[in-house]
């Protein structure tokens, strides 16, 4: 991919090769001040001293240059001084026979250019490493208010609408972006105006940058993309003047598209601080506002912006006029994870057994990151065994570990309990198979996966949209059948059931407080819930009942809990022989999957009979009439 990164140090190569020379002419000025410098052993004496010693006959010869003198003494020690006016001096070593020769003086320029040279030549060389180390990576110390904005040349490898599936409306609505670019004549002669943004929300890998991405690839015009965060700083200011920076490059290159990922870093809500609302996000905030609409306003640019928070977006943000469109980017369903699939597997090489209809069925509630990490893993656990092909069997695993957690075989449980482990994940799966509305049992395992012991995992065979009542007390008792196992067959408790208890305490209690489902407190929610903007806008919930409402909230979670773990008990009595079949296919097998359940509790290996499957469905009636 080929980009192009606004205000790029320029002249690099000259810079390096300035370096080079400072560096250079450092060492040889220094090496230069060496060599004059008196070497080791020479002593500095007086003048006086000097004459002494002519006149005692101990000096054997001299150098003199100007008024600088260097020689040896008979005992080969050598000297160096400092000469006044003496015109006696050539005189006076004729007489005592000191062999003496000249030396051209080095002028006053010379001498000043010896002395401040390499003074000027560090100041320099640290100059040039300071200011390398304020550039950050190259971005400029002097150019904080410049956008940071990177604009997408057309010459790059694009992606296209070809490459995002199951967000069809999304990207209806893109394209019509895109055409609007394209052909803005079209949608004006009516009197019509372009939109001037497109806000993007929906939960983390449903494909928002994809789509943007997308859009850059389609439209044929420039395209600056930037993230939330790249706006401040800890200068006050900096964030808006990047704003202004962003939105005149967009003017000189109008039309264009402007891509801000992760806004809500820069577009919370204001007044969410101490110091008066005047923060750096805050007038950042306000110069994007200010941008987007209001005096300088831009013909030609649409903003086009991402946020899995749009909870936290200022309101003024949201209005029409500034983000015109709001474009929800849900997570796929099964027809939008089979096209997610097919794209994500059109480079992979897929077995004859492959079904991606099947394995887009067995994936509900992934996004579209979720299911190229899937296909990714598949890639690797095939690779792993040296196979050629992708398999069905790699996709299985592959899911099993993405959604249950990789396999722990290094932990070593003793076979006590195992058989604890056994027992509880077998209450699970007996007390979920004859559950009315309840979904299928996938896979049970008493392989310890991720943090879980065991597990019994649960798959639906379709997206569901709203619940009913009944299917969250299936839940419940579900939740509550490991525990009875337990409590069954060893009369004892253990930790294991802590994650179902807390989970089932949840359910109940929001059963209860905010879906109305309680007889004897009605169709009413309790603990309404504040957005607290002085924190940000952080979710607290606020207690508006009094204690004996609240009393009567604790009595019913208890109540739905209690009912769920006495339904739980009554099915495991009653099926106990099926209890202990299953927790023996699972010591033999450690994991079990749907067709084994069913051909145990059939009581016949393999597909069950009409007739079996119709007394499942009357036992599974009878329960439900026991559970309203």
């Amino acid at each position: 991919m080929s980009k192009t990164k606004f205000n790029k140090p320029k002249l690099n190569k000259f810079n390096k090769t300035l370096a080079i020379w400072l560096v250079l002419g450092i060492i040889v000025i220094f090496f230069v001040q060496f060599s004059q410098m008196p070497g080791k052993g020479t002593k500095k004496i007086v003048y006086s001293q000097f004459i002494a010693d002519i006149n005692a006959g101990s000096v054997k010869n001299v150098e003199i240059a100007g008024k600088n003198i260097s020689g040896q003494y008979v005992t080969g020690d050598k000297f160096t001084t400092y000469a006044i006016e003496n015109p006696d001096l050539w005189k006076s070593l004729e007489e005592h026979n000191v062999e003496a020769k000249g030396k051209p003086e080095t002028s006053v320029w010379q001498q000043l250019l010896v002395g401040t040279l390499p003074f000027l030549l560090f100041i320099g060389f640290l100059w040039f490493f300071v200011y390398r180390q304020m550039q950050a990576g190259g971005r400029q110390a002097f150019s904080f208010g410049k956008s940071r904005a990177k604009m997408i040349k057309e010459d790059r490898p694009k992606t296209t609408f070809k490459d995002v599936a199951g967000i069809d409306e999304a990207k209806e609505e893109l394209q019509e972006i895109v055409e609007f670019l394209k052909t803005p004549k079209k949608f004006q002669k009516l009197g019509g105006k372009l939109p001037k943004g497109v806000l993007l929300m929906g939960h983390p890998g449903t494909g928002k940058t994809l789509l943007a991405k997308a859009v850059a690839g389609e439209a044929k015009c420039a395209f600056f993309s930037i993230s939330g965060s790249d706006f401040v700083e800890m200068f006050v200011g900096v964030g808006a003047s990047r704003v202004r920076d962003l939105f005149e490059q967009g003017k000189k290159n109008s039309p264009c598209l402007i891509f801000i990922d992760e806004i809500d870093a820069v577009g919370r809500q204001r007044f969410a601080g101490l110091g008066g609302g005047h923060d750096e996000r805050e007038q950042t905030l306000n110069a994007l506002l200010v941008e987007m609409d209001g005096f300088n306003t831009k013909e030609g640019i649409i903003l086009v912006a991402a946020t899995n928070r749009p909870d936290v977006l200022d309101p003024a943000l949201l209005r029409p006029g500034r983000f015109d469109r709001t474009i929800m980017v849900e997570m796929p369903d099964i027809k939008g994870r089979m096209g997610i699939l097919k794209v994500h597997t059109k480079n992979l090489v897929l077995g004859k057994d492959v079904a991606l209809n099947v394995v887009a069925r067995g994936t509900p509630g992934m996004s579209g990151a979720d299911l190229e990490n899937l296909c990714n893993e598949a890639a690797i656990v095939a690779s792993r065994k040296n196979k050629k092909k992708i398999g069905m069997i790699d996709f299985e695993e592959a899911r099993d570990k993405v959604m249950m957690g990789i396999e722990r075989k290094s932990l070593v449980i003793s076979d006590e309990e195992k058989k604890i482990i056994a027992y509880h994940e077998a209450g699970h799966t007996l007390v979920q198979y004859y559950l009315p509305d309840a979904d299928p049992i996938h896979k049970v395992s008493i392989i310890p996966r991720g943090r879980a012991l065991g597990l019994t995992h649960i798959l639906p065979e379709k997206d569901k949209y709203i619940e009913s009542k009944s299917h969250y007390m299936s839940n419940l008792v579900s939740l509550m059948g490991g525990r009875a196992a337990e409590i069954l067959v060893f009369n004892n408790t253990y930790t294991g059931a802590a994650n179902d208890i807390k989970i089932a305490t949840e359910l109940a209690r929001q059963m209860v407080c905010e879906w109305g489902m309680s007889e004897e407190l009605g169709p009413l929610s309790f603990g309404r819930r504040h957005n607290q903007v002085f924190l940000g806008r952080d979710i607290t919930e606020e207690r508006e009942y009094s204690e004996d409402t609240a009393k009567k909230i604790d009595i019913e979670v208890r109540k739905l809990v209690e009912n769920a773990y006495k339904q739980a008990e009554d099915t495991i009595k009653k099926k106990r022989d099926k209890l202990e079949k299953i927790v023996k296919e699972l010591l033999e097998k450690e994991v079990i999957d749907r067709k084994d359940v069913e051909a145990i509790l059939e009581g016949k290996r393999g597909k069950g009979t009409k007739k079996k499957a119709k007394k499942r469905e009357n036992s599974k009636r009878t329960t439900s009439n026991k559970l309203k």
